[in-house]
């Protein structure tokens, strides 16, 4: 039954051997349709049960079937996948046990990082422009709360309505504290629904994202995802390992970082509908920290992305402890299942099992009881057939991987990062002109400004002030010319008034002489006509 329950004339990749009664049932396997990777997948179990090994073998026949894969690697402990795995007694029992033809092999394996060379992680810098990343992913990785998200994105709005580019945190750091400054407070009461508290929540979230090693991963130049689809000269699909180290010390950068890789491959992909393989498979371990204290908004976001991004021709495998890790609303939209074994101990526990065993369709197994007793290695399989129909739910010993289940050499990780061909690309971070410099210019401008303000208006005073002391000079000047000409008035009329005075009296001695010489000859001719008359003296 399980033989032809999982038997296609599909492409397929053989996930593991039955196991009936405790023994391997070789000839038996249990496997995935490669084109149902597109419908996603959640991989499950306990710490130290074999998740990440079912991880690499999953990639490496997605490789080898064409696909490119994009692996989470947190302990550095994938590189192996670019090493051809060692023979060994053990691993030829384990092989033999499960009938399985194992050979040896290396695959095309990409290193990429999270941010800069001095990663613990070696490889090409993975980075983001701010604007880019857009304010939900970034409140997602400042742990900000929903009133502070939507602060966020006002900010951004602003910023964007300014021509302010936001390439790296400096630029929005930059951006709030002139908001919150002096020459801001307009612009920031102009935006509504920021508060001046809210903004020095923001920025005190960046510094903390900062110590995080998150200013390593926001810059330019910003990562093209269409560089994690690629494949070698022999058609194989490109393993990308993403070194994102230990999640649990900043969650909320890495699931962001993550969620933006998936939404910008949705952005720029084109529709494919149904393919006989997925262009790309992005594996996701940790997944519970991706939801860990997430908005709603963002968990919005991340149902979205999942359940439509499949139409691009990729897909998605959630990896973390238990089923009940993922909000239901994602975990509806995880056709297939790979469940490890789980620890029962504590009634939380048990709770936990029961949850997970819900998860899973109908089946005759007593899973509860076969879920606790899985070894290393092994696990409880259900996927969906070619027809979306799911399979039955089969125990299987997990097939090993062809390549080294560890770190690679170090001589390894140096010739994968010298052969890459887009290092060259990303390697060095560069600085363009954007809101940081563009707020230092208005800053200056403003300074210029207000420099040249209070030079105006002190030529303005001084203007003033000499226009006052001429008008005042003018008038005393008027005042003095006035007092001039009043003394020459006064002189001039002195002098008339003597010139009358000179004048009158002359006429009055011209009048006395005229008069004097009048008189003496009236006198003269009247005695000479007294004497003609009365015979006195002739002359």
């Amino acid at each position: 039954m399980i033989q032809g329950a999982y038997s296609w004339d599909a492409p397929t990749i053989t996930i593991g051997t039955l196991i009936d009664g405790g023994a391997r049932v070789p000839g038996t396997t249990a496997k995935m349709p490669t084109a149902m990777f597109n419908r996603h997948l959640l991989v499950a179990g306990a710490t130290g049960t074999g998740k990440t090994r079912t991880l690499q073998l999953l990639a490496e026949g997605l490789s080898a079937a064409g696909s490119s894969v994009l692996l989470c690697d947190v302990k550095g402990d994938l590189t192996g996948l670019a090493e051809a795995g060692a023979s060994s007694d053990k691993l030829l029992s384990r092989t033999a046990a499960n009938g399985q033809e194992w050979a040896p092999a290396a695959f095309p394996v990409e290193l990429l990082s999270l941010g800069g060379a001095d990663s613990q992680f070696p490889g090409v810098p993975v980075r983001a422009q701010v604007s880019d990343f857009g304010p939900i992913l970034l409140a997602r990785a400042l742990s900000l709360n929903t009133t502070q998200e939507q602060a966020l994105q006002l900010i951004f709005a602003w910023a964007d309505s300014q021509g302010l580019e936001l390439v790296d945190l400096p630029d929005l750091r930059s951006v709030i504290s002139f908001l919150t400054s002096e020459d801001g407070k307009d612009e920031l009461a102009g935006i509504g629904g920021v508060s001046k508290a809210t903004a020095g929540v923001v920025l005190r979230a960046l510094t903390a994202l900062e110590s995080q090693g998150g200013g390593q991963f926001f810059g330019a130049p910003g990562f093209d995802t269409a560089d994690l689809i690629r494949s070698d000269s022999s058609g194989r699909g490109m393993i990308s390992l993403l070194g994102v180290g230990d999640i649990s010390s900043r969650p909320a950068l890495v699931s962001a970082v993550i969620m933006f890789l998936l939404a910008n491959l949705f952005s720029t992909l084109p529709e494919v509908g149904d393919a006989e393989r997925p262009k790309l498979v992005f594996f996701f371990d940790e997944a519970h920290l991706l939801f860990a204290d997430a908005t709603k908004e963002f968990e919005r976001q991340v149902v979205q992305t999942v359940r439509l991004i499949r139409s691009k021709g990729v897909g998605v495998v959630f990896v973390t402890q238990t089923p009940k890790d993922i909000p239901s609303d994602v975990l509806a939209q995880l056709g297939s299942r790979i469940q490890h074994g789980l620890r029962a101990s504590t009634p939380d526990d048990f709770k936990k099992l029961k949850a997970t065993v819900q998860t899973f369709p109908k089946t005759g197994l007593e899973l509860d009881e076969v879920l606790t007793t899985l070894g290393t290695g092994e696990a409880v399989v259900t996927v969906l057939d070619p027809k979306g129909n799911p399979t039955p739910v089969t125990p299987v010993g997990i097939w090993a991987p062809a390549s080294v289940m560890g770190p690679a050499s170090d001589d390894t990780v140096a010739r994968v990062n010298q052969s890459s061909i887009i290092m060259g690309r990303y390697r060095d971070a560069v600085n363009p002109d954007s809101a940081e410099e563009k707020l230092e210019r208005r800053a200056e401008e403003a300074v210029a400004a207000r420099e040249e303000a209070i030079a105006q208006e002190a030529a303005a005073k001084e203007a003033e002030r000499a226009a006052r002391e001429a008008e005042k000079a003018a008038a005393k000047e008027q005042a003095a010319r006035e007092k001039e000409m009043e003394k020459l008035r006064r002189q001039m009329e002195k002098q008339q008034e003597k010139e009358e005075a000179a004048r009158q009296r002359a006429a009055e001695r011209r009048t006395r002489e005229v008069e004097s010489v009048l008189g003496s000859v009236l006198r003269t001719a009247g005695r000479e006509i007294t004497r003609s008359i009365f015979g006195t003296r002739k002359r």
